[in-house]
């Protein structure tokens, strides 16, 4: 079985484009939530967001005059700026015109795509300008279209397609694709996820209550994970992209390895016991997270630390309480935990991937980030682990693995291991 590497990485996120500013972003605790007039005007009762911000010259840079000609999907956008950053940040070449590159795939998530371009079509056709929808909207409202995109401007032979599990899509999506290199199917993946902005995606959990609405005039103190005061998630949006390699391939290019995936685990709750189709099932996410340790050979002692799914809703001390007893670990022998959501809101469906970036940074950089906004810990979280383990600020500490999960709508779990990249075999 194939040892699985990261060579690569690209993220759009709403508190950094691109790898560089991103890395300095989530080590100096950065938001990117802002006032969203969009949302005000619209009287959601959460009217702050985080959006990246991509200027036109920017998005010429990856896709051409006439591809951006009646181009409105924010989530194809997003996902072909992160993949192809990570395409080029791992010293990888574009196929050629004559031939594709069969060793290389893409597995690219997507909660819903083109919901703009939707909108703008139900109106063209109930106004009977159905001829005049443009040549573009099948590739930018259907489900698979980042993963197509990425696929034409990269020239990829492999697998190519989109996975769809809610939150957990981009956690998922990088599993998926350790799998196909693990077991000598492919050389090389891109693997993340990515998810459209605005108030069409954001509409449906406003509704439900479950945004945060306290802070509208104090956006970047709006994502609370953790924090006692926490009043619900902040939408956001953006993508993630990591380029997974069999080691054997990363060593003969002698290219950078940012990290290595150990393995993972995806499941189901079921919507049984305590599940349901907004609330996950505690024996799942327990059982995910020790299948994840058993694939990837590692106990859980050895865990140095955690990135969560933490949204900043009520459920964050029910995980906390999950991990502790997965782990059998609590008080001051649980590892650092830290949630990115503080400094970018809850990116949906996105939110693995840009989370694994994230993750992997910590390794391969050594710190780990604190917990913006969590000044006033939430007490049953407190009474489960020491709140040292809960940093505030960015801690220079240097982690050897790191567990990273993701918890999504439908009851739907995924948690992959993370080690620092070293060259010695296993044992």
């Amino acid at each position: 079985m194939k040892r699985v590497v990261i060579t690569g990485m690209g993220v759009v996120a709403p508190n950094g484009v691109g790898l560089p500013s991103f890395t300095q972003a989530i080590k100096d605790g950065v938001s990117g939530i802002r006032h969203d007039v969009q949302l005000e005007k619209l009287q959601f009762s959460c009217q702050i967001a985080g959006t990246p911000e991509i200027t036109d010259d920017f998005k010429r840079r990856y896709f051409t005059e006439l591809e951006l000609r009646g181009f409105n999907s924010t989530g194809i956008l997003y996902g072909v700026i992160a993949g192809m950053e990570a395409w080029a940040n791992a010293g990888l070449p574009i196929a050629t015109e004559s031939a594709p590159d069969w060793d290389s795939g893409t597995i690219f998530g997507s909660g819903s795509s083109g919901i703009d371009k939707f909108r703008e079509s139900i109106y063209k056709i109930d106004d009977l300008q159905t001829r005049r929808l443009g040549s573009t909207v099948v590739a930018q409202t259907m489900s698979s279209g980042v993963s197509a995109y990425l696929g034409g401007k990269l020239g990829l032979g492999n697998q190519v397609t989109t996975n769809s599990s809610a939150c957990a899509t981009g956690t998922e999506a990088i599993l998926m694709a350790y799998d196909r290199i693990r077991s000598g199917k492919a050389k090389r993946m891109l693997a993340g996820s990515t998810g459209d902005s605005g108030p069409y995606i954001w509409g449906g959990f406003d509704a439900l209550r479950v945004c945060s609405s306290h802070y509208n005039d104090r956006p970047h103190e709006g994502s609370r994970p953790m924090s006692a005061t926490a009043g619900g998630f902040v939408p956001g949006s953006g993508a993630g992209a990591l380029l997974l390699e069999d080691l054997e391939s990363a060593l003969a290019r002698n290219t950078t390895i940012y990290g290595e995936l150990l393995g993972g685990e995806v499941n189901s709750g079921g919507q049984r016991g305590t599940g349901s189709m907004t609330a996950p099932n505690a024996d799942a996410v327990r059982r995910c997270i020790i299948e994840a340790l058993k694939n990837s050979g590692v106990s859980a002692l050895e865990i140095d630390a955690i990135n969560g799914h933490l949204t900043a809703t009520t459920k964050d001390a029910f995980e906390i309480e999950n991990w502790t007893e997965a782990l059998g670990r609590r008080g001051k022998d649980f590892p650092f935990i830290n949630s990115l959501k503080g400094m970018t809101g809850h990116c949906l469906s996105a939110a693995g991937s840009i989370e694994s970036v994230a993750t992997v940074l910590q390794l391969y950089h050594g710190f780990i980030f604190g917990n913006s906004n969590c000044v006033d810990l939430h007490p049953e979280i407190a009474a489960l682990i020491d709140p040292s383990n809960v940093p505030l600020h960015t801690m220079s500490v240097a982690p050897q693995i790191i567990a990273k999960a993701s918890f999504g709508f439908g009851d739907v779990n995924a948690c992959l291991i993370f080690k620092k990249f070293d060259n010695l075999p296993y044992e």
